[in-house]
């Protein structure tokens, strides 16, 4: 890392920590707190500014360094808007409809920015056929965001779970791409959510705070569409991109199948989250969110190696026997803890 990047970005970490913990200040006057109860394991009132923290934090990134790609500035900005919806919720409890609705307004917007860079185009080259998705490409790109950020907001129900996850998929980008300034920008991220973890933890005696809907929310929104950056810039080939997210992805399906199969509200809250479940198992914060930073970690690395030993087409039917597997095993688990 050269001086005139290492000066800004050593500023840039130095800055996180009082945004950080002024806004634990702000929530407590705002009253922006998590209560105890229910199905929550905490104990104290614990604010849930994080997301809005880290929104900030990040928007505060982009004058310092004008190099990092404009459409992934672009993701930051109306990240932020994002972050809002997420805090408006934390606060109102908008419910499913009016909280998805809302956060359809900054995916369009983006897609109005930039439309070219931000739309999904294609599902990639499968040797036998191309999915490409031509006049569907802005519906497509609209669905497949809105599912990736509440997938993130699945997440967020143990301390470290959405953020270890996430810097996973982070890190994994991270070594995908040959661009410098793209990796500066996935570095300056990955940054901000370790800081965000020393709060999470309360490492050093820091005030704790959750990242709340406004960062899972966030979270879900700006890796989606670097996801799609990535894929339109052909940095990596969009069944590699699906495979970084997997866990994501498998776990979000799996809860809904087995909702549905259950005949369970899809949006009801529970304990019925892999991260739950690994807790109930384990009773280890710490353990639960290694052991599903690892499945991510396994997952990419089977999917990477299908994809460069064998070919895209190979590594997409992989994908797709993976998540069956993975959905009767985690089934069958969820089974075993219920009945110990």
């Amino acid at each position: 890392m050269t001086s005139d990047i290492l000066l800004p970005y050593i500023i840039y970490v130095i800055i996180n920590f009082p945004i950080f913990f002024l806004t634990t200040i702000l929530a407590k006057y705002l009253n922006l707190l998590d209560i105890p109860g229910g199905r929550k394991i905490h104990t104290e009132l614990v604010p849930y500014t994080g997301g809005i923290a880290l929104s900030i934090c990040l928007l505060l990134s982009l004058p310092m360094y004008p190099l990092i790609p404009k459409e992934l500035s672009l993701i930051i900005s109306f990240g932020f808007i994002v972050s809002l919806v997420g805090l408006l919720d934390d606060k109102l409890n908008l419910g499913a409809g009016n909280k998805i609705v809302l956060q359809i307004i900054p995916i369009l917007l983006l897609l109005f920015v930039d439309i070219n860079s931000m739309s999904l185009n294609t599902l990639g080259e499968y040797g036998f056929f191309n999915l490409d998705l031509g006049t569907f490409a802005i519906p497509f790109t609209l669905f497949g965001v809105l599912l990736l950020i509440n997938t993130f907001n699945y997440f967020d129900g143990l301390d470290g779970s959405l953020t270890s996850t996430s810097l996973v998929v982070l890190i994994i980008l991270f070594f995908l791409s040959p661009d410098e300034n793209v990796r500066l920008y996935l570095l300056i991220i990955i940054s901000t959510l370790i800081i965000f973890l020393f709060f999470n933890f309360s490492i050093f005696k820091l005030p704790k705070m959750f990242l709340g809907d406004s960062g899972s929310l966030t979270m879900g929104f700006i890796i989606a569409f670097i996801l799609i950056y990535f894929a339109n810039q052909n940095i990596a080939h969009p069944i590699v991109l699906a495979w970084s997210v997997a866990l994501f992805v498998y776990e979000f399906l799996s809860i809904n199948i087995l909702r549905i199969k259950n005949k369970e509200n899809l949006f009801k809250g529970g304990n019925d989250h892999l991260h739950h479940l690994l807790y109930k198992h384990t009773r280890s914060i710490f353990l639960t969110n290694f052991l599903m930073a690892l499945i991510q970690i396994v997952f990419f690395i089977m999917g990477y190696l299908t994809f460069v030993f064998l070919s895209p087409f190979y590594s997409l039917i992989f994908f797709i026997l993976f998540f069956i597997n993975f959905f009767f095993i985690r089934r069958a688990y969820k089974y075993f803890l219920s009945s110990m």
